[in-house]
């Protein structure tokens, strides 16, 4: 795979960068043809070496390949020298033999032990490949051999659980052929791989961020910006909204922890063909460490046919979100133009990677410029009472209370709510207290917590924040729903609630304001039906994966939705799913957010049979 050269952006300027890209896509059986950039040199693959395999046997080399993505060689972290890892096509029903070895060199600064992990993927705990939960990982020399049969059919993927290697290089599209005939038809079929690179080692990233979480968040509101709302809002309300702001010690510009300040956005492959009049499966997995991408094919339709691996009713739209580790099934039907761009940007529209859907190789069509800026507002952060730390619904004014109401409207109606503040009476502040959410009291005066979200709903039909009155058809949870029924039928035994809970300065995260290394872990009866219920108190967005077992989203009223392996949640959202506990063993349960989950944000699920 090639990544073509474009120019280099270092400077930080609030303008979106284009950054790096790599163009098109991986045939989910074949190689689509390679492109002849000019720099030959940049080709990933080693000589040789297969970028798709298929059957039951598998013998895969885990090891460092010198890599040269932004003009810089780096060391990166590949599967038989491939980046990504080769596309490994099963079929549901056999079992599959996967013999993994680490040859990673000695002083490798991604260290000596590795792990694959089958995101999504259904099979026993010790083949799940999380260190020290359900193996000892595959140190190096050794090799580990997975086994186990194919319980299911759809696009997942795989990746690494040990360090940071995921981030350096570590994963691999997967594509389940199913027993039974699919409910639609197509014509051909690739994979959409979206990635995140950066040149720093991982460790040092993670480090800066420790030490500087909004390094990367270089634009921020300035004093025009201020100078504008003042006019538009008048001052009183402006100052209120920046005041709000400051004493969450948090800004309205800060979506992502890192953007493309830091990362080179990537797609694997090359130009994706078609002929006129045929239909095009494309199967997007979001394999980055820290990106949610939206995701539009200007002039084309999409008509979302799967989720994580499982079939869903059938929905037609412009543009779709896609989380961290979440997996979207989309075909078109292109024709009245030779080629079109697959454009994916990132939330918080600092920079885009683009593809090419074409009837032959070489062609390219226009790149929409990035969108504008989103700014979050305090709906988003579901304050309609403002809180955090241990700062509760008394410890504000009235009036502040009362200014917090007219947030709901969003940014505008908000600003100009505030405008009447000073006139209210602390009895219509009050009014802001019905139907606000509890708090566990490990959150209560915890350094770790900088907020919690007071009214948080679960947003299942809104389009997320950016996305919002774009003109386009974005798809929603909403209206995502199974093609099938509810697979056990059960109403939930009982109920666990977790708070998803951060500290932004610190880079502080977890579950109830406690880290993984402080919990003990969540237990489930073996058979048991239970429902989770996530409450997001951060203001970024969490994508929680739990191994193992699959999490069936609710809708508002508490039925069964769809049928997910990664739930995302945005800021000041309160999501409900039903988890059958039917896999005994030691799980891990985290956002998949690679950095928050290491600074924290996991839990250890035990499925235990019944002791009475």
């Amino acid at each position: 795979m090639s990544y073509p050269p474009s120019g280099r952006d270092d400077d930080r300027s609030p303008q979106p960068s284009r950054r790096r890209f790599l163009q098109g896509l991986v045939a989910g059986g074949a190689v689509a043809g390679l492109g002849c950039w000019p720099r030959p040199g940049w080709a990933l693959k080693s000589p040789g070496m297969p970028t798709v395999l298929a059957g039951t046997e598998f013998d895969l080399s885990i090891s460092e390949t010198p890599v040269d993505i932004t003009g810089r060689v780096r060391p990166a972290v590949t599967v038989n020298g491939s980046l990504p890892a080769p596309l490994l096509r099963w079929r549901e029903g056999t079992t599959v033999n996967l013999r993994v070895t680490n040859a990673l060199p000695p002083g490798s600064i991604h260290g000596h032990e590795t792990s694959i992990h089958w995101h999504g993927i259904l099979l026993p705990a010790n083949m799940d490949g999380v260190p020290g939960l359900s193996f000892a990982g595959i140190h190096r020399g050794e090799t580990y051999h997975y086994r186990f049969t194919v319980r299911q059919a759809g696009t997942y993927w795989y990746h690494s659980h040990s360090a940071f290697q995921e981030q350096a290089g570590l994963y691999g599209p997967l594509v389940i052929d199913p027993i039974a005939p699919e409910p639609f038809s197509y014509d051909r079929d690739y994979v959409v791989m979206l990635t995140d690179w950066t040149d720093l080692d991982p460790t040092v990233l993670f480090a800066r961020l420790k030490k500087m979480s909004d390094y990367d968040n270089t634009y921020k509101r300035t004093v025009g910006d201020f100078v504008r709302d003042a006019r538009r809002y008048g001052l009183a309300a402006t100052i209120e909204d920046r005041k709000m702001w400051g004493e969450m010690r948090m800004t309205p510009t800060d979506l992502s922890d890192v953007n493309a300040n830091t990362y080179t956005y990537l797609m694997n492959g090359t130009t994706a063909l078609f002929r006129s009049g045929e239909k095009v499966r494309l199967r997007f997995i979001n394999g980055s460490s820290m990106t949610h991408f939206d995701v539009r094919i200007p002039g084309l339709k999409m008509t979302v046919v799967a989720a994580d691996g499982q079939y869903v009713h059938p929905v037609t739209i412009d543009e779709f979100r896609i989380a961290t580790a979440e997996v979207i099934d989309v075909i078109v039907a292109p024709g009245g133009q030779d080629a079109f761009t697959i454009f994916a940007q990132d939330m918080g529209r600092t920079g885009y990677v683009s593809g090419t859907l074409a009837v032959r190789e070489g062609l390219r069509a226009p790149v929409p410029a990035v969108d504008p800026r989103p700014i979050l507002t305090m709906t988003d952060m579901a304050m309609g009472a403002m809180g955090h730390g241990a700062h509760a619904m008394g410890a504000m004014s009235p009036q502040a209370t009362g200014a917090m109401a007219g947030m709901h409207a969003g940014h505008d109606a908000g600003m100009q709510g505030m405008q009447g503040m000073q006139g209210m009476q602390g009895m219509q502040g009050m009014q802001g207290m019905q139907g606000m959410q509890a708090h566990p009291a490990s959150e209560s005066g915890n350094p770790l917590v900088d907020m919690q979200a007071m009214e948080p709903r679960p947003r299942l039909d809104k389009p997320g924040i950016g996305l919002r009155g774009n003109g386009r058809k974005v798809l929603t949870y909403g209206m995502l729903r199974s093609a099938f029924e509810d697979p056990d039928g059960r109403d939930p035994d009982r109920e666990i609630e977790l708070h998803l809970t951060g500290h932004m300065e610190k880079f502080a995260w977890g579950f109830d304001g406690r880290k993984f290394s402080d919990v003990e872990p969540l237990r489930f009866n073996y058979g048991e039906r239970l429902r989770i219920v996530l409450v997001n108190d951060t203001m970024m967005s969490h994508p929680i994966h739990l191994h193992g077992m699959w999490s069936d989203l609710e809708d508002e009223q508490g039925n069964f939705h769809v049928r997910k392996h990664t739930i995302d949640m945005p800021p000041g959202t309160r999501r409900s799913y039903r988890v059958r506990a039917d896999a005994l063993g030691s799980w891990a349960y985290h956002c998949h957010l690679l950095y928050h989950m290491e600074a924290g944000m996991m839990r250890q699920v035990r499925v235990e049979e019944r002791t009475s």
